[in-house]
């Protein structure tokens, strides 16, 4: 992912209002060139004031689009069942998986209608693709043929369909 400055960050937002991306918290290490973007192919975090938000920022031909989102609060989950983001496909003890919740954008979202993708908790689908993050604890082991760029395009494809989902009333 190319890297973004603040301002490109938070002009992107479509499902919340302009002073709501203005307050949004930055990821940690942000401003002190933390950021790992060579090993990402988007942006997302945990907004540190608001544990129960979180952001993606996609990009996108016409620029990148970033998403609010809601995530359910943090709960004990047995780690002996397993779930599947259904972005990267990789597989991670049940409290790794999250089911998180955007608004739509536009006059859908102001009338409360939300969509939902299971994804890493973490947020941290990009790092898991290229083996520099590995699950908390693995319970199943999935070996695929398909190379990290086709499996990148097929993350990311499947992300892009959320994101204008999401935008598709803006």
């Amino acid at each position: 992912m190319e890297p973004l400055d603040e301002g490109a960050i938070r002009g992107s937002f479509v499902n919340c209002s302009k002073g709501e991306a203005s307050r949004i918290k930055l990821p940690a290490g942000f401003t002190d060139g933390g950021v790992p973007w060579a090993d990402l192919d988007f942006l997302g975090w945990t907004d540190p004031g608001a544990p129960q938000r979180a952001l993606l920022v996609v990009p996108g031909a016409d620029g990148p689009t970033g998403i609010v989102l809601r995530r359910p609060e943090v709960r004990r989950i047995s780690a002996m069942r397993s779930s599947m983001c259904s972005v990267c496909l990789t597989d991670h003890a049940a409290s790794g998986v999250a089911l998180f919740v955007a608004p739509l954008a536009g006059p859908e979202g102001r009338k409360g209608n939300t969509i939902g993708e299971y994804m890493c908790a973490d947020l941290a689908c990009s790092l898991y693709l290229r083996g520099k993050r590995q699950p908390k604890l693995r319970l199943v082991r999935r070996d695929e043929t398909l190379s990290l760029e086709e499996r990148i395009d097929r993350a990311m494809t499947k992300l892009a369909a959320f994101t204008d989902r999401v935008a598709a009333s803006h």
